[in-house]
């Protein structure tokens, strides 16, 4: 990963910027890289934008869908900014790159939505398993993604969500190897993290889950899972996308799959233990 993805934003001095701020200001001058590992410490978030009409519908989802859709923050009505989330924060501007979604189709990934910003939109940040990954490698456990320096994988699943109103189809996880004695360590590190995802929802024999090929993700990118190492499954908050397309919702702007917000929130202060 670039030194720019990281910290920098060009022409300018960051030294006085703390690393999420700057994280965002990259974003703003074309950083388009995965968030994995980037700007540690601090809270991440998967994106869903909305038009008013149905934001009430889909926040009743998020309600009954805990695990996949954690609310973290949640914009006004027609405003880019989500204050609780970072002062300069600027939901149109501050993702590497977003999902423009029409009739439950991907119609462009552009790295800014300022072109499609409507005064009707509510956004809603969800929390997402990059800030339990942090306590994973404070423990020493490996996470194999950021090894690789590639998106974690993440799979469409046969687990049914809650429907609200329009929205209802299948549960997206994300997927780590682990050896067994570390998974069950995972297991309970992450049990600590409810506000985004918590425990693991699966652990082995992906099938039983409808997940044919680990090899195969529907979004992110494979990594290798070693013959002494089992895959653990987490709820993901690329769910919303899932259900996105099974809905066929007119228009949505998203994320792109582990393209995340980076917020002005500590990981540490998410921890209920």
């Amino acid at each position: 990963m670039t030194s720019l993805a990281r910290n920098e934003r060009p022409g300018h001095d960051t030294a006085d910027l703390s690393p999420s701020v700057a994280a965002r200001h990259a974003c703003r001058t074309g950083m388009a890289h995965h968030t994995a590992g980037v700007a540690n410490g601090f809270v991440q978030g998967n994106l869903a934008i909305l038009p008013e009409k149905l934001a009430g519908a889909f926040h009743r989802f998020c309600q009954v869908n805990p695990k996949p859709c954690p609310i973290i923050g949640m914009s006004d009505v027609g405003d880019p900014r989500i204050p609780a989330l970072g002062i300069d924060l600027d939901i149109r501007t501050d993702l590497p790159r977003y999902r423009v979604w029409r009739d439950g189709e991907i119609v462009e990934e552009p790295t800014d939505i300022m072109a499609h910003w409507r005064d009707d939109l509510v956004a809603f940040v969800l929390g997402c398993s990059f800030s339990f990954e942090e306590a994973l490698l404070e423990e020493g456990l490996p996470i194999r993604h950021i090894e690789r320096d590639v998106r974690v994988p993440m799979f469409r699943t046969n687990i049914a969500c809650s429907p609200a109103g329009p929205f209802a189809g299948p549960m997206v996880v994300t997927m780590r190897p682990f050896k067994p004695a570390d998974a069950i360590r995972a297991v309970q590190i992450t049990s600590r993290f409810p506000s985004v995802h918590g425990a693991p929802v699966h652990i082995g024999l992906p099938e039983l889950i409808g997940i044919a090929d680990l090899a195969k993700p529907d979004y992110g990118d494979p990594v290798p899972i070693e013959a002494d190492e089992i895959p653990v499954f987490w709820a993901c908050g690329v769910t919303p996308q899932s259900v996105i397309q099974a809905a066929k919702v007119p228009f949505a702007i998203t994320h792109a799959p582990g393209l995340m917000l980076v917020t002005d929130l500590r990981n540490k202060a998410l921890a209920v233990l």
